[in-house]
C-alpha cells in the first residue's frame, strides 16, 4: 500500500480515534473491576469488537449468563448492523481479500466515515476503506488495554460508565445529520423507533424497531431505483 493511502486513511480515522481510545479505556476499566485482566480485555476487543455489546458482555460474563442468553442479547444489541451491511454491499463487493475483515470491522463509527462511498482522488477505494477500518479497530484495542492497566493501579468507580456508548451514538448521529443533505434515513430511524417504543415498551421495542426501519428503507430504496 502507498504511503499516501495510509496517510489519507489515518486522517479520516482521527475523529474516531478520539472517541474510541476514551471509550476503550472505559471498557478496560470495567473489565478490570469485574475481575478480568488485560488479556481478556484485549481478546474481546480484537475478536469481538462490538462496542456496546462488549460493555453488556462484561455483565454477562460476571453474571455467568447462559449461551442462549448471550446469543439473544447479542442479536438484540447489534441488530442495527444489518442496516450497515445492506447499504455497504455495493461498496464492498469488489474488495477481494480485504472484504472479510471490512465486514467484521464495520462498526457504527466506521460506517459513519465510509457510508458516502467516497475515497480521496488517486487512492484505491478498497485499500483506503480497509485501512480506515483497521485504524479504528486498533484505537479500540489500544484504549481497552490502557484502561485495563489503569484499572489495575487506580481505584475507579464504574457507575454510569455504560452511558458512554449512548453518548457516542448520539455524536455519530449528529455528525451524519450535519454532513448529509439527505435526512430521510435519520428521520426514518427516529420515527420508527419512537413508534415501536410507544407500542412495545422500553424492554421490547428494539427488534420491532429494527424490522420496521428495514422495511421502510427497503421500500424507499426500491422506489428510488424505480424512479431512475
Amino acid at each position: 500500500m502507498s504511503i499516501q493511502t495510509i496517510k489519507q486513511a489515518f486522517y479520516k480515522s482521527v475523529p474516531v480515534m478520539a472517541g474510541y481510545i476514551v471509550l476503550g479505556i472505559g471498557f478496560g476499566i470495567l473489565m478490570r473491576n469485574s475481575g478480568y485482566g488485560v488479556i481478556w480485555a484485549a481478546a474481546m476487543s480484537i475478536f469481538i469488537y462490538a462496542g456496546s455489546m462488549q460493555y453488556v458482555g462484561v455483565g454477562l460474563l460476571a453474571g455467568g449468563a447462559s449461551v442462549i442468553t448471550t446469543v439473544i442479547t447479542t442479536i438484540m444489541v447489534n441488530a442495527r448492523h444489518l442496516f450497515y451491511s445492506i447499504s455497504m454491499i455495493d461498496k464492498y463487493k469488489n474488495a477481494g481479500k480485504y472484504k472479510p475483515y471490512m465486514i467484521f470491522a464495520l462498526t457504527d463509527e466506521t460506517y459513519s466515515l465510509l457510508c458516502d462511498g467516497k475515497a480521496p482522488e488517486g487512492i484505491e477505494p478498497d485499500k483506503y476503506r480497509f485501512l480506515v477500518s483497521l485504524f479504528d479497530h486498533s484505537y479500540w484495542v489500544i484504549g481497552s488495554i490502557i484502561g485495563n492497566l489503569i484499572g489495575a493501579v487506580l481505584p475507579f468507580s464504574t457507575a454510569g460508565i455504560e452511558f458512554s456508548m449512548t453518548a457516542l451514538f448520539i455524536a455519530s448521529f449528529t455528525e451524519q445529520w450535519l454532513s448529509s443533505k439527505d435526512h430521510i434515513p435519520a428521520l426514518t430511524g427516529l420515527i420508527c423507533t419512537f413508534l415501536c417504543l410507544v407500542v412495545f415498551g422500553r424492554d421490547n421495542f428494539m427488534i420491532p424497531a429494527m424490522l420496521l426501519i428495514t422495511l421502510v428503507l427497503t421500500f424507499l430504496r426500491k422506489r428510488e431505483e424505480g424512479a431512475l
